[in-house]
């Protein structure tokens, strides 16, 4: 009996506080979260009167005395860290925000990079071309390496892989200059992004820090900023009230190219009350002499004009020893008279765009006086409208970039 009684009180004795009790392992390791919650949870429990408590026993289970279950423990866990994600929640969806704009921006950057020109690494403004093993390149380094390898009488190769580039076996992607069209670019004036297609338009029209001129530029005004300050300086502008004297300089300035421009209609209106007037469709050939090798000529075939036999020939930057190693081309012609005459002609000549040619070229007439002794003009130049002084680098390499140029050549003969 002796023994059965020691057991049964063993039972009914309560656990001892240096047990460990089911559950303490999780409430020790989260005693720093649960620790501010511990006193407004023991006011709300029905056995939290006095602080007297088990420690590591919920407060809705020592009543009962059962073991609390794992549901239980983790609630307070659960309902604490719940709280906290309710007032994170604008944060947390600001980072994922950020983090997808931050995604956004490398993947543009690096499809930008991927339909970069070869050459120039720049994207596309126009057309976009490709070799044959699909390097791609630029309209204006296309032409730019096809005018290279006619200088230097060599093949144009693709400056990837080297392999043979020309408008018969280079191609159009059509792919890349749309997808090109709608990638983000950065605006050189203002610095925000806007579609690549629509940036151009941006940048002329619609932009506030594009540089404007003052309207009263044509009296001597010097200013030039950003168009939204333009109202403003043009508001306290000094050049209006400035007296004619002061401001006849810059108007002969501005004279000088207004009577330029009206001698040449003049002039015009002038050769076409000639009796005798001659045009010719021709194409100017390229060609080399045995002198030196990356001396390039162009020079047309035979042609009659006026009872007589003529050509038109053409030289690269005025027969420069070695064009293909500058950026500035230009294209300089000459008349000359490949028949005698025994009576002097004044001819006044110039080349425009003809019917089937492709050339962008300005009105610029010039004459020569062809006498038995002297059967060739002096070499003009050919006035192309995308360059300074005249003269365009960028429509040179693209006539250079053809296998002939073609243009129309009119001739008028005065008599005397």
């Amino acid at each position: 009996m002796s023994t059965v009684e020691s057991s049964s009180s063993a039972v009914q004795q309560p656990p001892s506080s240096t047990l460990p009790l089911l559950g303490d392992s999780v409430m020790q390791a989260s005693t720093s979260s649960a620790s501010s919650s511990s006193s407004s949870a023991s006011s709300q429990g029905g056995g939290g009167q006095g602080g007297n408590n088990v420690v590591g026993v919920p407060l809705d289970t020592q009543s009962s005395g059962e073991p609390p279950s794992k549901k239980q423990l983790l609630d307070g866990a659960s309902s604490s860290s719940g709280g906290g994600g309710s007032g994170g929640g604008g944060a947390s969806s600001l980072s994922s925000a950020a983090a997808a704009a931050g995604t956004h921006e490398k993947l543009a950057y690096r499809i930008s990079t991927a339909l970069c020109c070869a050459v120039c690494l720049d994207l596309p403004k126009t057309a976009m071309y490709q070799c044959q093993m699909g390097h791609l390149m630029c309209a204006a380094c296309f032409t730019h390496l096809l005018a290279d390898g006619r200088l230097r009488d060599q093949i144009a190769t693709c400056p990837n892989c080297r392999v043979e580039i020309s408008k018969s076996t280079a191609s159009r992607n059509l792919a890349v200059e749309k997808a090109a069209s709608e990638l983000p670019s950065e605006c050189q004036f203002c610095n925000k992004e806007f579609p690549y297609k629509s940036l151009e338009r941006h940048e002329q029209h619609e932009c506030q820090e594009r540089p404007t001129k003052c309207k009263y530029h044509r009296i001597g005004c010097q200013w030039r900023g950003p168009f939204h300050e333009t109202t403003e300086h043009e508001r306290n502008c000094l050049h209006p009230q400035k007296s004619g004297h002061e401001v006849m300089f810059a108007l002969e300035a501005h004279d000088v190219m207004i009577k330029e421009e009206k001698k040449m209609f003049n002039t015009l209106i002038d050769l076409l009350s000639y009796e005798k007037i001659i045009f010719n469709d021709l194409q100017m050939k390229p060609y080399r002499t045995d002198e030196y090798v990356h001396k390039l000529f162009y020079e047309t075939a035979r042609f009659s004009a006026f009872n007589q036999q003529w050509v038109v020939k053409a030289r690269i930057n005025n027969s420069q020893r070695d064009p293909h190693q500058s950026n500035d081309r230009t294209i300089t012609y000459q008349l000359i008279l490949k028949t005698k005459t025994s009576t002097p002609m004044s001819i006044h000549f110039f080349a425009l765009k003809g019917p089937f040619s492709d050339m962008k070229v300005s009105t610029q007439i010039y004459q020569h006086y062809f006498t038995e002794t002297s059967t060739e003009s002096d070499y003009y130049v050919l006035p192309l409208p995308d360059g300074i002084g005249g003269t365009g680098s960028s429509e040179c390499n693209r006539m250079l970039a053809n296998k002939g140029i073609n243009f129309r050549l009119l001739m008028f003969l005065l008599n005397k």
